[in-house]
């Protein structure tokens, strides 16, 4: 039943009353009559609460909610002093009750801290410690989360604040609520005179240094796909921020006077006021669904609040993505707002100075003084429009303005800023095809010493999606899944500033053959443009040929020429090429490298998409990239490039190659062995069939071998080694055996049971029928398994050689119950089967979700049905694995049509199972789940 809802006064009136009744006869001293009395009190609350989730409606409400919520348990605080200050007048004597922080601005979100002091008077007076004592117990019993919650005289407090710019900033809200009032109005007066008015430059910087320092916690990026709501950049806190510097440096009408000069526009204050209902919301329905005051905007959480918002699926979104990206549009306004207020600050000397874009660049290239800025003009050190018709007289100047902030290394003047805001209208269809703009932008993209960050800086502007239609579709875009840390476009701009970065020689150890290839592009404009439009085609389709698409229009309308219009084209459709190929074939075979040279067809095709490849995995967010997928692109590099250097037959030159590396890899490390042991030696270089030779680096293969010539020398038939490999980030296992049927599922298993989850593997079979697996894992935490503990990997060691030779059963690990966060994703399971990708073996790919014991449970179905498996390859996205076998059926390809219908009902079974239980937890605990999306 919905209670009713009264006015606040009314229900205060209320209160008051039940307290009056419940302590009438022996005050709060009586268990019975406290305890009474405080069950009214909570009544009160909930009522008040249910109130306040009354006023949300769909994507809105919130901001009414926070303060109905704020006033209500305002009221019952105020009636719950007042009635025990009755009870005992002189212990009350000279106490306020006072509301600070957000509470005390009149905002109260469902599970947030309750910001209180008490503020009691000078001296020891034991009668005032026992009020306070039991006052403060009564707001525990209550379950209030008491923020601050300190008793402090007024000269202990001011003295605190002097200390701590948190508490100057709490006390900025300072609110009455019960008690002894003069003595708020003293503390408010003297906090004024004292802390604030003697320097109100410093008290602004110590405010904004602690807003950074809460940012670098909360995690810098306003784009990261679970962000912060409170803390986090352009989440509530920047609003709070923005609202106090406005009205306690400006007055209460600020925002009015801003509008008045034109710093603002009316659509400025509205997105404003836009933005705190719409976080605010969100924030109601977080608290609700967590059961706390978690701030943070998890996975698990994402799809049940989209459909309480009443957001739903779209041909090209689905609801949950829609949902996200009006929280990051929201974010992105809320950072422009800030950065203007923020401006405005320096501008008017409140705040120092930033060092403009020169923070993005090396140390010693500072902003340029007194700087040639040509047609525009340096105003309180940021570059400004001349005169206010600028823009209007010549629209390009949009452009050519990022140009020279970006060469000059200068911030924007907050007034260009809003000038620019107020001119968007102007950059048109004529606009973008205007050569001038076009050589203006290519000037921002190509020679900018901070691309990453000007282009930042025109996309909060709107500016660069206005020029670039198909890169504003993108804007705030995100994909529902654990592999994307950043929004599409977010990530885009990473991947440009570490092109830049790429380019001039930064990174030689993480990248060595982009950093040497990058000098000898020829075509550095298609390169840069392909970045920049490489996912503009998520959400229409095929990402990749959507995308290409969209770039022939855009090359087309920037005035590029036919050639390098269908240059960008081919480098955005086959812009997943290179990793899937790398990650997903066998690269020892002929097939794949003569496919992949094929679709190449140049070596200055192969160099761009190499470069485009690596920046694409590496900008996807921390942890991503690693060692073993920077070798596996090298590998594919080097073969490729062979093969479009030669003459002839691609299959036949493919073939040539791989066979001409491997002897001479078997030729470089034959003298180093035989000085070891020349039987040995011998023995090893013929043993390994020539796809072990091009796999690893010549140091690898010392290693590799002197590993099998202990056992060799030790007459052992089994062995099993360990190395934290940190250039893969990895934890390397060698594995010596018998070849045996299920000894790869029966490994796996083993690498499950013991917690370890293997991210690649190579699988070798000797000329005596021995197997050499080589393994990489890593823990639970994506670090290499062991890393730290000597013990736990031999461990490892011990138990694996025992699983090896058979004579082990491996328990096969039962699926888990998948953690709240991960069964949000609903992923849909994929197999298939192919005879046209290999040249000797059937192709066996499978994709579905992730978990422990995955890669043991589809090698053991393939086991069942008798397939030997030749070489394996995994790759994962976050939820998402995708496995690829390499399997031949008695000798030959598998053609058995029965056969190929059992693996695949095999393997689909063993992908579907995590959903079906995942489907049946959702439905129980009544809370959405959402498709995670496949797009990369």
């Amino acid at each position: 039943m919905t209670r009713s809802a009264l006015p606040a006064s009314l229900d205060a009136l209320k209160l008051r009353a039940q307290l009056a009744a419940a302590t009438a006869q022996s005050g709060w001293t009586s268990p019975a009559a406290r305890s009474a009395g405080l069950a009214h009190v909570r009544s009160a609350l909930d009522g008040f609460r249910e109130q306040a989730f009354a006023r949300l409606s769909g994507a809105g409400g919130g901001a009414a909610a926070a303060q109905v919520l704020s006033d209500g348990m305002s009221v019952c605080l105020h009636a719950l002093f007042d009635s025990m200050a009755a009870g005992d007048p002189d212990g009350s004597a000279g106490i306020a009750l006072c509301a600070q922080g957000g509470f005390g601005a009149g905002e109260l979100a469902p599970s947030s801290d309750v910001d209180l002091l008490l503020v009691k008077p000078e001296g020891e007076r034991p009668e005032t410690d026992e009020f306070l004592q039991q006052f403060l117990y009564a707001l525990w019993d209550l379950k209030i989360d008491v923020g601050g919650g300190a008793c402090r005289t007024i000269d202990q407090t001011l003295d605190l604040t002097r200390e701590d710019a948190s508490e100057r900033t709490a006390l900025l809200s300072l609110r009455h609520l019960a008690g002894d009032e003069t003595a708020t109005q003293s503390l408010a007066q003297r906090f004024r005179e004292e802390i604030v008015a003697g320097d109100l430059q410093g008290f602004v910087e110590a405010k904004l240094r602690e807003r950074d320092a809460r940012i670098e916690k909360a995690g810098r990026s306003r784009y990261t796909v679970e962000p912060n709501l409170k803390s986090g950049k352009g989440g509530l806190r920047d609003l709070q921020l923005m609202r106090w510097l406005a009205q306690f440096l400006y007055g209460a009408d600020a925002f009015e006077r801003w509008v008045g000069t034109r710093l603002l526009s009316v659509e400025d204050v509205s997105r404003y006021v836009a933005a705190d209902d719409f976080l605010w919301t969100v924030r109601f329905h977080l608290h609700d669904l967590a059961g706390g005051k978690d701030e943070r905007l998890t996975f698990d959480l994402q799809p049940e609040i989209a459909a309480r918002m009443g957001y739903e699926d779209s041909e090209t979104e689905s609801a949950v993505e829609r949902f996200m990206r009006r929280y990051f549009r929201t974010a992105m306004a809320v950072g422009a707002l800030t950065r203007l207020v923020c401006a405005k600050l320096e501008a008017d000397a409140w705040k120092a100075k930033p060092k403009g874009l020169a923070r993005f660049l090396p140390p010693g290239m500072d902003h340029e003084e007194g700087a040639d800025v040509g047609e525009f003009i340096i105003r309180e050190g940021r570059l400004d429009f001349a005169h206010a018709t600028q823009i209007r007289e010549d629209p390009v100047r949009l452009l050519r303005f990022f140009h020279m902030a970006a060469s000059r290394r200068l911030d924007l003047h907050p007034e260009a800023v809003a000038r620019i805001g107020r001119t968007l209208y102007l950059i048109d269809d004529e606009f973008r095809r205007d050569p001038r703009a076009a050589r203006a932008f290519f000037a921002v993209l190509l020679d900018s010493p901070a691309p990453m960050a000007v282009l930042r800086m025109m996309t909060e502007a709107g500016v660069l999606g206005r020029y670039i239609p198909e890169f504003g579709d993108i804007v705030a875009r995100t994909q529902f899944n654990m592999y994307h840390r950043y929004t599409v476009d977010e990530h885009t701009l990473q991947a440009l500033g570490l092109l830049r970065e790429i380019e001039d020689g930064l990174h030689p150890l993480d990248h060595p053959l982009s950093t040497r290839i990058a000098p000898l592009i020829q075509n550095r404009r298609a390169l840069h443009l392909a970045i920049l439009l490489h996912d503009t085609g998520k959400g229409a389709g095929d990402q990749c040929i959507e995308g290409a698409l969209r770039a022939l229009t855009a090359c087309e309308r920037l005035g590029l020429g036919h050639d390098d219009t269908e240059l960008v084209a081919w480098l955005i459709r086959s812009h997943l090429l290179m990793s899937d190929t790398a990650q997903r074939r066998d690269l020892s075979d002929p097939r794949t490298v003569a496919d992949f040279a094929a679709a190449m067809g140049s070596v200055e095709r192969l160099r761009l998409l190499t470069v485009l490849t690596v920046v694409d995995i590496r900008a996807v967010g921390p942890g991503v990239w690693n060692g073993w997928k920077g070798q596996l692109i090298r590998e594919l590099y080097t073969a490729t490039e062979a093969v479009l250097l030669s003459d002839g037959d691609a299959m036949a030159s493919a073939r040539r190659s791989l066979s001409d590396r491997a002897r001479a890899e078997r030729e470089a490390v034959l003298p180093r062995l035989e000085r070891l042991n020349p039987e040995f030696a011998a023995w090893w270089v013929a043993e390994l069939n020539d796809a072990y030779w091009v796999s690893f680096g010549r140091e690898d293969r010392y290693r590799h071998a002197a590993f099998v010539r202990r056992a060799f020398e030790a007459g052992e038939t089994t062995a099993a080694g360990v190395r934290v490999d940190r250039r893969r980030a990895a934890t390397e296992v060698m594995i010596w055996s018998p070849d045996r049927t299920r000894i790869f599922a029966d490994i796996v298993a083993a690498f499950a049971e013991m917690g370890a989850d293997v991210v690649g593997a190579t699988i070798n079979t000797t000329a005596s029928g021995q197997v050499f697996d080589i393994f990489y894992i890593q823990d639970a935490a994506g670090q290499p398994y062991g890393q730290q503990d000597e013990r736990q990997r031999q461990a490892l060691v011990a138990y694996l050689r025992e699983v090896a030779t058979g004579e082990l059963t491996v328990r096969r690990r039962k699926s888990m119950p998948l953690q709240r966060r991960d069964a949000a994703f609903r992923v849909t399971p994929s197999v298939t089967i192919s005879n046209e990708i290999a040249e000797n073996a059937t192709v066996i790919e499978a994709s579905g979700r992730d978990r422990p014991g995955l890669l043991a449970d589809l090698a053991d179905v393939l086991a069942d049905e008798g397939l030997a498996l030749n070489s394996a390859q995994i790759d994962g996205y976050g939820e998402r694995a995708t496995d690829v076998f390499y399997v031949s059926h008695g000798q030959a390809k598998l053609e058995d049509a029965e056969v190929i219908e059992r693996v695949e009902k095999g393997l689909m079974a063993v992908l579907s199972e995590s959903e079906t239980a995942a489907d049946e937890k959702a439905a129980q605990r009544g809370i959405a789940r959402a498709r995670a999306s496949v797009l990369r």
